[in-house]
Order: structure tokens, then C-alpha cells, then sequence
């Protein structure tokens, strides 16, 4: 705070009038130092944005302006950025000014840009960002012996007793067979959920499963020529031999097929029942050290490669 109780106003992180021109003032007449100076102490007199943004200036980047129009009410484009884990929020601007970010296709350089991030698309770097703090992405570890769904007459263990009331709020993105185990991604932006379940977006899906040895040199390119099955062909993307001990193997398979039961048909069909299947990777997003029954919300950048993968 500054001797008369106003707050300091914080260094700007816009360039330098060298780099944009001289300041005018309505009359046209360039502004000096001193205008500035003043300019600047009876804005930080009046204290905080009402959106409790401590920017106080409405400032262009480097470069012209850009012809988004602000939304009333808005929240300033560096916080929604901020408040979406892109980064701090002098980072968000730094982005800002390098015309790293977009609004609905439109290159924004202002720090003080307002938007709504609930309606608006937000791109940094042409990935878009998870912007409404509304929205909710969370991988699971399901564990073998629970029920893809919200209840079940017959009182097996659901996706609701792993996440409690929250589950009824967010769309599951396909299913896991009630034995299988491994990645679940669970959200309430229904759009996405959408297209990363449809087979027509052709998201792969990787699994590890545990199958009697040994495994043949040729499984793997039988399987990506396809493999006959009573409802049509199915084929993998990628195979390989993870190990192999004893008479037991564990292989890694990777397909973009959304059939019933798909990975265990196709091995058996191949001369390989699974004994246990773990679906470790959906898309982008790994199931990494995630411990089964437990959730983790997604990263900033998690979601944005998801949008990606489905065209948003």
C-alpha cells in the first residue's frame, strides 16, 4: 500500500511506447510522462477491478488492435487463462501479447479483453483450453468387479461408489466390461464425451493384457490384417510382446473399435484367451501411477490434446 492507503499499481507488462508510438489524449496531443503518471495514480486510487482482477489497465499488446468486441460483464481474458491452469497470470499475458491466443478465431493482443468463457471458444497456441470453471475432466482407475453405470439391480459395486454423487453429474466416456480394469474418463462437457466415444473420431484405446504363451511371431500382424469375428472383421492399430515368463505373456494392443468386448474376442479368436485385460491410454491421456478406485482431475493440456483429437 502506498503512503495515502491506495494500492500500488503493478508494473505494466505492455511494451514500451518506443514500440507502439507515442500515447495521445483525446485532443490528440501526445501524452507526457507526468499525464501518464497521474493518469496511472488515480486509476490505482480507485482500487481493485470489480471482478477482483488486480489489472487495472485495459492495455493492447504488441501489434494493432484486434477487432474482438469485449462482452459486458466479461471476465478479463489473462484471468480466464490463469484460472485455467495455462499459467501465471503475467505468463497469460506474455501469451497474450505474442498473439499466442485466440477468441472464437480471432488473434487477441489486449491484456484487458473481457470474455465469457463459458460461450467462447479460447485457443492458446491453436489447442483449446478447458476456459469455463464449470467444466469438469477426471480420470479413473476402474478396478476389475464394478458395473459401468449408476446402479444396478442386482447390488454390484458402480461407478457411484467410486465417485459418489458426482457421478450422476458426469457422462462416462464408453465402458470398460465389468471384469476389465484400467483408464476411465469421466466428464461433464457432453460434447466432448460425444466424440471421443463415437467410433467415427477413431480415438485409439490401448490396453495390456495377460494371455497364454507363447505368443506366436506372426500374432501381431494377424491381428492388424484383422481377425474374423461372428459381428465382422476387427483389427488392431498396433501389437507387441510386453514379456513373456513362463507360459504367460503380456502383450500391449491398441485399436480404435468400440465393440462389446472387443480385445478379449479378438484374442481368443486368435488362439490367446485373456485371462486380464488394463486399459492404460485413451487418446492422449495415460493412466500412469493412478492407483485403482481413485480419480485425478485432467491437465490443461490433457484436455486441450483431447479436443484436438476429436476436430474441437
Amino acid at each position: 500500500m502506498t503512503p495515502s492507503g491506495s494500492r500500488r499499481a503493478r508494473p505494466s507488462s505492455r511494451p514500451s511506447a518506443s514500440q507502439h508510438g507515442p500515447s495521445q489524449n483525446s485532443a490528440g496531443r501526445p501524452l507526457s510522462a507526468a499525464d501518464l503518471a497521474r493518469a496511472r495514480a488515480a486509476a490505482a486510487s480507485l482500487g481493485p477491478d470489480l471482478d477482483g482482477d488486480d489489472d487495472w489497465e485495459d492495455v493492447e499488446g504488441p501489434g494493432e488492435r484486434d477487432s474482438l468486441t469485449d462482452v459486458p460483464g466479461g471476465v478479463r481474458l489473462q484471468k480466464v487463462l490463469a484460472a485455467a491452469g495455462v499459467g501465471s497470470r503475467r505468463h497469460c499475458e506474455e501469451l497474450i501479447g505474442a498473439g499466442r491466443v485466440e477468441v472464437d478465431g480471432e488473434v487477441v493482443r489486449r491484456f484487458g479483453a473481457r470474455v465469457d468463457p463459458k460461450h467462447q471458444v479460447i485457443r492458446v497456441d491453436g489447442r483449446r483450453i478447458p476456459a469455463s470453471e464449470d467444466l469438469v475432466y477426471v480420470a479413473l482407475n476402474k478396478p476389475a468387479g464394478v458395473l459401468t453405470s449408476m446402479s444396478d439391480s442386482r447390488g454390484r459395486k458402480t461407478m457411484t461408489d467410486l465417485l459418489g454423487d458426482t457421478a450422476e453429474r458426469l457422462f462416462h466416456v464408453g465402458r470398460l466390461d465389468y471384469d476389465t480394469e484400467g483408464l476411465m474418463l469421466l466428464m461433464n462437457d457432453g460434447e466432448l464425451a460425444h466424440r471421443l466415444a463415437h467410433p467415427r473420431f477413431g480415438v485409439p484405446k490401448t490396453y495390456l493384457a495377460d494371455v497364454p504363451g507363447p505368443v506366436p511371431k506372426d500374432l501381431g500382424r494377424h491381428l492388424i490384417s484383422g481377425i474374423e469375428l461372428e459381428d465382422g472383421v476387427a483389427s488392431a492399430d498396433k501389437f507387441r510382446v510386453v514379456e513373456q515368463v513362463g507360459g504367460r505373456a503380456l502383450v500391449e494392443i491398441t485399436l480404435h473399435e468400440g465393440r462389446k468386448h472387443i480385445v478379449r474376442r479378438m484374442l481368443e479368436a486368435a488362439g490367446h484367451p485373456v485371462s486380464r485385460l488394463v486399459r492404460t491410454q485413451v487418446g492422449p491421456v495415460s493412466l500412469g501411477s493412478l492407483r485403482p478406485g481413485t480419480t485425478r482431475r485432467l491437465t490443461t493440456k490433457e484436455v486441450g490434446d483431447l479436443y484436438a483429437a476429436v476436430g474441437l
